[in-house]
C-alpha cells in the first residue's frame, strides 16, 4: 500500500472508513432515529470533508436500494451530503456571482428544457409535487457537476475516485457471487429473496443495487477504473490485483446478462480505442474476457448446478442461463409479443400516440414513463389505455429516454434536449487531443446509446459517475472561475 499512501493520506483513508462504519451501524437503528442521526453526521461530514463525502456518495448511491430495504431511515443521506457540500461551496465562494452564475451553453439549454417541461406539465394538470420530483431527478446529480466544475480538485482526485469505484465494484461482485450461487437465498432482504421474477430474469444477478442493469453499469465503470489505475501505475504496482479485479468484474458483468449495458460498454470501448489508437487495449480486454469466462462465468454456473444437486433450491428455481440464450430471447416470438403488449414496443407506440396529440409541446413532465409518473402516476394514462395492472400493479419507466422526451416535451423539448447533448459533445471535441477528452467523447456516445433502452438521465447509478467525471473534466480544463475550498 506504500504507493497509495503517497497520494492518499492515512487521514483520508481513516475518515472514509469511519463514514462507512457509521453507515453500517445506522443500518440497524430505528428508522426515525436513523434520519436524525444521519442528518447530523452527514451534514458535518460533508461540510468538513466535501471531497471525501462526494467519494462516499459513489458507494452510497451504488448500494442505496439494499440500504433502504434494510433501513428506510437512510433515504436522505445522499441528498443531505449533496446539499451540504453545495452550501459549503456557496460559503467558500463568498457569493462570487461570476463563478456561481457562469454557465456553458449546454447548461442553459438543459435549464430551458427543464423549465419548459415543468410548465407544460403544470398546464396539463400534473401536480406540483410530481413536477418537483421530476426536476429533482434530473438536477440532483447535475449538482455534483456544478460543485466539482467550479473547484480546484485535490491532488490525485481521479485516482481516489478510481479506487473507491474499484472497491465498490469488489463489494457488489462478491455479494453477486453469493447471490448467484445461493440462488438468491443468502445475504438478501426477505422481500428481495421472495420477489417474483420472470423466467428470463431469475438467472440474472441483481446484486446490492437491486437491479441487474444498474449492477452492470456500475461494473462498467469498475472496469474503467481498473484500466485507469493500470495506466496510472506504470511501474506495475498492484499489477496482479488489478488483473484479478478486471477478470472478476467482467465475469460478474457477463452474469448480469444485461444486453443494453453490453452494447453501451462495447460502444464506450470501441470509440475510445478508435480515437486513442490504443490497439493494445483490445488484446488486454480480449484476454481478460476469455479468462473471466473460464475462471468466473463457467465455474459459477457449475457451482449453481452443484448446489442444486445438494438440494438447495430457490423459491423460483430456474436454469443457470447463458449469454447466447439471453440475446436469442431478444428476437424470440413470445418475447416480441410480450414487448408489444406491455413492454418496450408498447411504450414506444404509446409515446408516439401522446406525441401525435401534443406535437409541439408534448404533454409535460410527470405524464409519461419517467421517475415522477413511477411515483405519482399520470393524469393522461387513462386516455391512452395505459393501466398499471399490466405492469404488476405499478407504473412504468419508458425504458427509453428519447421517447419520454418526445412524448413529454414535443418538438420544442427535443430541440432543447438535443442542444444540451450536442453542446457537451462540442466541448469534448475541443479537447480531443487529450486522453481525457477522448474518453469523454467515448462516454458521450455510450450514454447516447444507453438512452435507447434506459431512462439513462434519470438513473442515479449511472448519472453519479457521469456528472462526477464531467465535473472533473470541466475543473481540469478550467471552464469556470474557480472557488477555493478543500477538505479540512
Amino acid at each position: 500500500m506504500s504507493q497509495i499512501k503517497k497520494h492518499i493520506t492515512k487521514k483520508d483513508l481513516v475518515t472514509f472508513l469511519a463514514a462507512c462504519l457509521f453507515l453500517i451501524i445506522s443500518m440497524f437503528l430505528p428508522p426515525n432515529l436513523t434520519i436524525i442521526i444521519t442528518s447530523i453526521f452527514f451534514v458535518a461530514f460533508a461540510y468538513i470533508k466535501p471531497f471525501q463525502s462526494l467519494l462516499f456518495l459513489v458507494l452510497y448511491v451504488s448500494i442505496r436500494p439494499i440500504l433502504l430495504e434494510i433501513n428506510p431511515g437512510l433515504k436522505l443521506a445522499g441528498d443531505i451530503i449533496t446539499f451540504a457540500v453545495f452550501a459549503k461551496l456557496l460559503v467558500s465562494s463568498k457569493l462570487n456571482l461570476k463563478s456561481l452564475l457562469t454557465f456553458k451553453w449546454f447548461e442553459w439549454l438543459f435549464f430551458a428544457f427543464l423549465f419548459f417541461g415543468s410548465i407544460i406539465g403544470l398546464l396539463n394538470d400534473v401536480s406540483i409535487a410530481s413536477v418537483i420530483f421530476q426536476l429533482r431527478t434530473f438536477l440532483i446529480m447535475y449538482m455534483l457537476y456544478y460543485i466539482l466544475s467550479r473547484t480546484i480538485l485535490p491532488a490525485s482526485w481521479l485516482e481516489r475516485l478510481a479506487w473507491v469505484t474499484l472497491l465498490t465494484s469488489w463489494l457488489v461482485s462478491i455479494h453477486g457471487l453469493v447471490e448467484k450461487l445461493s440462488m438468491r437465498q443468502w445475504l438478501l432482504p426477505e422481500v428481495w429473496k421472495y420477489k417474483t421474477l420472470s423466467a428470463t430474469n431469475i438467472v440474472r444477478i441483481y446484486g446490492l443495487p437491486g437491479n441487474p442493469n444498474s449492477l452492470a453499469l456500475l461494473l462498467m465503470f469498475g472496469i474503467v477504473a481498473v484500466l485507469f489505475l493500470s495506466y496510472l501505475y506504470k511501474d506495475k504496482s498492484y499489477k496482479v490485483f488489478l488483473n484479478v479485479s478486471l477478470v472478476m468484474f467482467i465475469g460478474i458483468f457477463i452474469l448480469t446478462y444485461s444486453r443494453g449495458t453490453f452494447i453501451s460498454a462495447a460502444v464506450l470501448g470501441a470509440v475510445f480505442i478508435f480515437l486513442s489508437k490504443d490497439w493494445k487495449l483490445i488484446k488486454r480486454l480480449v484476454i481478460a474476457g476469455i479468462a473471466s469466462i473460464i475462471l468466473v462465468y463457467y465455474p459459477v454456473n457449475l457451482g449453481v448446478s452443484l448446489f442444486q444437486s445438494f438440494g438447495l433450491e430457490s423459491p423460483e428455481r430456474g436454469p443457470t442461463g447463458s449469454i447466447g440464450g439471453r440475446f436469442e430471447e431478444t428476437f424470440n416470438e413470445d418475447n416480441l409479443a410480450l414487448m408489444t403488449q406491455s413492454g418496450r414496443i408498447f411504450y414506444l407506440k404509446k409515446g408516439f400516440e401522446v406525441f401525435s396529440d401534443y406535437p409541439l409541446t408534448g404533454s409535460g413532465f410527470g405524464t409519461f414513463g419517467g421517475a415522477a409518473t413511477l411515483s405519482y402516476g399520470s393524469p393522461i394514462y387513462d386516455n391512452y389505455g395505459i393501466r398499471s395492472d399490466i405492469y404488476g400493479g405499478k407504473n412504468f419507466y419508458s425504458d427509453n429516454q428519447y421517447i419520454q422526451v418526445i412524448a413529454e416535451t414535443g418538438v420544442i423539448g427535443v430541440l432543447l434536449f438535443a442542444g444540451f447533448l450536442v453542446g457537451m459533445l462540442l466541448l469534448f471535441w475541443k479537447e480531443r487531443h487529450t486522453t481525457f477528452g477522448k474518453f469523454m467523447i467515448a462516454l458521450w456516445f455510450s450514454t447516447g446509446f444507453s438512452g435507447f433502452y434506459y431512462n439513462i438521465w434519470e438513473l442515479k447509478a449511472y448519472t453519479i459517475f457521469f456528472f462526477i467525471i464531467l465535473g472533473s473534466f470541466a475543473a481540469m480544463n478550467k471552464w469556470y472561475p474557480t472557488i477555493h475550498f478543500k477538505d479540512k
